[in-house]
């Protein structure tokens, strides 16, 4: 009897040994279910996602435009190297017996072991010693650190500052941006250099990755920007910052005020008639008496027969240039510069104190350098833009073609005062550009002139 009972005890200890142990697998295989479950879903949902990824793909291959190709290749290697089932590639194995499902990624790993990835590459260095400032243009130029072959492209940066030295937050444009430079050397021309520096910096791309910007550099693009000062114009000039048209209603109203009060008075005032061939008044008369009291009411503001307005930037060390072009049908123009005594009454050219080149289209064509009330007839082609040239050290003011560079005219001199850039216009209109360099063949022009002012000594003097 005892002997029964201790063979059944030792069945049913075996027996609820048995029952834990597959109470335990059951709970090691519903959990192990459980992440199969989990990774099926990933599964399903990368292998959606790939699939609309590789319709994207397919229909990539039919843009024809490059720019919209480029940013749609681009597009697509981003998301390939974060699609999700590049993260969760794996190989499930179940164990003979059926009591163990495991997940193997050691083929995985060693395929990931097995790729090169590409290195960030390293900031470029630009040689500022080798980077260039001329003729309205930048050139730059730069290196590696060391030598790498993977570089598919550089990208620039440039933004235009105030400030010398670093680049500051605070008050600055928004940088610009060239990308896709092949080579370690670029050049940004047709810049208005309407600042005093340049910030630029650079970065290397590969395939995969673009690396840090360079050390920014800080170089001068110093010019002579000025814009027309309206308060010094003539009542019969409409003037913008760098664009002034003659206007012959623009005092219309404030005339016939001016007009009613003296004809109350001594009835004084005489009104010339207008031309009857073209009924525009001709240069060389007024539509009011010079007795008569400025319209504009300023001691500062050119009346009578001077339709003159001066530049609001003076010049008073250096050497600077700037161009004009006058509109087609522009009757009559002067362009020079003047002290800031010139009076309102005054023409530029006919006092000792403004010098200038003077066009004159009405009746017949004259081209010709004035200056003290005295005039050089040039016998020469009127360019389409006129360059205006002055070195105020070296007491010379000289007038190019602007297109050509040719030689119009040079006043020698020695000014003794800030100059004024100073321009007429009558019938017709003048556009200004500022925030121009010396060219380089001026420069050049400028050492070998010779003839051309010398032959001129007339219209040469040494104010004193």
């Amino acid at each position: 009897m005892e002997a029964q009972k201790e063979a059944l005890q030792r069945i049913i200890s075996t027996l609820a040994n048995k029952n834990e142990e597959i109470q335990n697998f059951i709970d090691t295989l519903n959990h192990t279910l459980k992440g199969v479950q989990n990774q099926l879903s990933q599964c399903s949902n990368a292998l959606e996602n790939s699939e609309e990824l590789l319709e994207f793909a397919a229909r990539s291959l039919d843009i024809k435009d490059p720019e919209e190709f480029s940013k749609a290749a681009r597009q697509i290697k981003d998301r390939v190297t974060m699609a999700s089932a590049f993260r969760i590639s794996l190989k499930p194995k179940v164990s003979d017996n059926m009591t163990h499902l495991m997940v193997d990624f050691s083929q995985e790993r060693q395929m990931l072991q097995a790729l090169k990835f590409l290195p960030v590459p390293k900031a470029p260095e630009i040689d500022p010693v080798e980077c260039l400032v001329a003729d309205n243009a930048v050139t730059i130029v730069w290196r590696m650190p060391e030598e790498d072959n993977k570089i598919d492209h550089f990208v620039l940066e440039y933004r235009k500052t105030n400030f010398d030295g670093l680049p500051r937050v605070k008050d600055e444009t928004c940088w610009e941006l060239i990308d896709y430079i092949k080579g370690t050397e670029y050049t940004l021309s047709g810049l208005k250099f309407d600042s005093k520096y340049m910030n630029l910096r650079v970065r290397a791309c590969n395939k995969a990755v673009a690396g840090e910007y360079s050390d920014p550099v800080t170089l001068e693009t110093k010019a002579l920007v000025f814009n027309l000062d309206n308060t010094s114009s003539h009542l019969n000039l409409k003037v913008e910052d760098s664009y002034v048209e003659w206007d012959p209603t623009g005092g219309k109203g404030q005339e016939n005020k001016i007009k009613g009060k003296e004809n109350k008075g001594s009835g004084q005032i005489t009104v010339l008639k207008n031309n009857t061939r073209s009924g525009t008044p001709s240069p060389k008369r007024t539509s009011v008496s010079s007795r008569s009291p400025s319209i504009r009411g300023s001691r500062d503001r050119f009346t009578g027969e001077s339709y003159t307005v001066l530049g609001d930037t003076a010049i008073e060390s250096g050497q600077h240039y700037w161009e004009v072009r006058a509109q087609k049908d522009c009757k009559s123009y002067s362009v020079g510069v003047a002290y800031k005594n010139l009076g309102k009454f005054d023409q530029l050219g006919k006092t000792n104190t403004s010098w200038c080149i003077h066009v004159n289209n009405w009746l017949q064509t004259t081209f010709a350098a004035k200056h003290n009330n005295k005039a050089k007839a040039l016998d020469m082609t009127v360019p389409d833009r006129i360059g205006v040239y002055c070195d105020f050290d070296g007491g010379q003011l000289s007038f190019y073609n602007a297109s050509s560079k040719q030689l119009l005219y040079t006043f020698k001199t020695k000014f003794t005062q800030p100059l004024l850039p100073g321009f007429m216009v009558w019938c017709g209109g003048l556009a200004l550009s500022t925030g121009l360099q010396v060219p380089s063949a001026v420069k050049m022009l400028q050492k070998s002139e010779n003839g051309l002012s010398g032959s001129a000594s007339s219209l040469t003097n040494v104010t004193q």
